[in-house]
């Protein structure tokens, strides 16, 4: 999956320091974020399909140069974590309002067009191009920026007294100097649901959404409800069917919609009829293990339990 590096290692523990020549910045407008264009990737020629983001001292060079005549005293720049030894950092434009809807599967990425680069050679691309880039482990560091700059944009100001707030210097967490109130970043529990039907298992596709592949049932957790609650109503709600034997699979950070998500695999108990909520779903099938062409891409959980469950009931 996208968190599975080894050897590199994501240390996200926050040090206040500011940004040297070499660091690379996140710098994302909407669900957009600025980056060299990708090329189509080909195993046989790992170099192609790399996304290279901008070093400190190339967003220096293009915002001071050219046609943008900016200053860096416009912008402010926060760590975010490493990953080996290379340092990322958040970069914002101070006093803007930040545009997106931070939801789900970046439902507003075509937003990406309307923004004009600052520097030569990048251009804002919607942050889904994470699914193809390589390296892998500068892919998870860019869904991990995006999880933190949708909290970073977010609390500008104090939800309990509307106050400006400020960044900690010793961790990550945002606090008032009005009423002292702490706000650490945001992470919404989810669950990703793979109902079977003995050799079979339910396929969906969302409805309204930029992601046009097949995927699982899926949703957040309500307050006061466990997660194998929330697999149970989630089921019910989308497709109409109860479930059984609701087992834990594993668990993934997903920064597209700032979640953890925790895997179950389920029966099907009773009835087998779909009836798909259309407003979340536009298509709901019963497949059976041996006529999935849906390949784990080493990126998502969803696809990792659906390659599973092929892997476990082909040839049964």
């Amino acid at each position: 999956m996208i968190q599975d590096i080894f050897p590199s290692k994501l240390n996200i523990r926050y040090v206040n320091e500011t940004p040297e020549e070499r660091d690379y910045i996140f710098f994302f407008e909407g669900s957009s974020v600025l980056a060299k264009p990708e090329e189509d990737f080909d195993c046989e020629c790992p170099e192609k399909g790399v996304v290279e983001y901008p070093q400190y001292k190339d967003f220096l060079m293009g915002i001071t140069s050219g046609e943008n005549e900016d200053s860096v005293d416009n912008y402010s720049f926060t760590y975010l974590f490493s990953v080996d030894d290379n340092k990322y950092f958040l970069c914002e434009r101070t006093e803007e309002l930040l545009k997106g809807q931070f939801a789900g599967e970046m439902a507003d990425s075509g937003l990406h067009r309307e923004f004009k680069s600052i520097i030569e050679g990048y251009e804002f691309i919607g942050v889904n191009i994470f699914r193809k880039a390589q390296p892998k482990a500068t892919a998870y560091a860019a869904i991990t920026a995006y999880h933190l700059y949708g909290w970073y944009r977010d609390n500008r100001f104090c939800g309990r007294c509307g106050s400006r707030t400020l960044h900690d210097d010793r961790e990550r967490m945002i606090k008032c100097s009005c009423c002292g109130n702490m706000i650490f970043p945001k992470i919404c529990p989810a669950v990703i649901v793979a109902v079977t039907n003995k050799d079979k298992i339910l396929l969906t596709k969302y409805a309204g959404r930029t992601y046009k592949n097949y995927a699982l049932i899926a949703g957040f957790n309500e307050v006061g409800e466990t997660l194998e609650e929330t697999v149970i109503r989630e089921v019910k709600e989308e497709v109409g069917l109860d479930v059984k034997n609701i087992t834990y699979y594993k668990s993934q950070p997903w920064g597209l919609s700032g979640s953890v998500l925790a895997g179950y695999y389920c029966e099907v108990d009773g009835n087998i009829d779909i009836t798909l909520q259309e407003d979340e779903l536009s298509f709901g099938k019963w497949f059976k293990a041996s006529e999935l062409d849906v390949e784990d891409d080493g990126i998502s959980l969803t696809r990792e339990m659906i390659g599973k469950f092929k892997k476990d009931n082909t040839n049964m």
